[in-house]
């Protein structure tokens, strides 16, 4: 079994800058014509920096928040694992990515969101 793009550790991308001198710089069309670019799906996947959530909000507004993002997650993972009917999504099979990925064991309203999200994203 492949493990899903959820479950690859993130790695900084860092970038050397390099001193630009006219010499260095190709003409548009060379450089178009022998770039060679990654596809989307090889780059490895780098998580957003995290701002805090706003304050002043009811306690119960969080959980749902978290929730909804664990299902996302979830959901995606399931997608990238080859499991793209609900029907196919129970919950031991969604509590087991949720270890592969690491993230901890959902509960079963969380599970119910993983596929009510597979469900409409159709």
């Amino acid at each position: 079994m492949s493990v899903p793009a959820a479950a690859v550790p993130s790695v900084p991308t860092t970038t050397a800058a390099r001193p630009r001198t006219s010499s260095s710089r190709a003409p548009r069309a060379s450089r178009a014509r022998h770039a060679v670019q990654p596809p989307l799906l090889d780059v490895p996947y780098v998580p957003h920096a995290k701002h805090p959530l706003p304050p002043g909000r009811p306690r119960e507004w969080y959980i749902t928040h978290n929730r909804r993002l664990k299902a996302m997650r979830l959901a995606i993972a399931l997608l990238d694992a080859g499991v793209y009917v609900p029907t196919q999504a129970n919950n031991v099979r969604i509590r087991a990515m949720a270890e592969t990925v690491g993230i901890h064991p959902p509960s079963d309203t969380t599970c119910h969101m993983v596929r009510a999200l597979m469900r409409y994203s159709r």
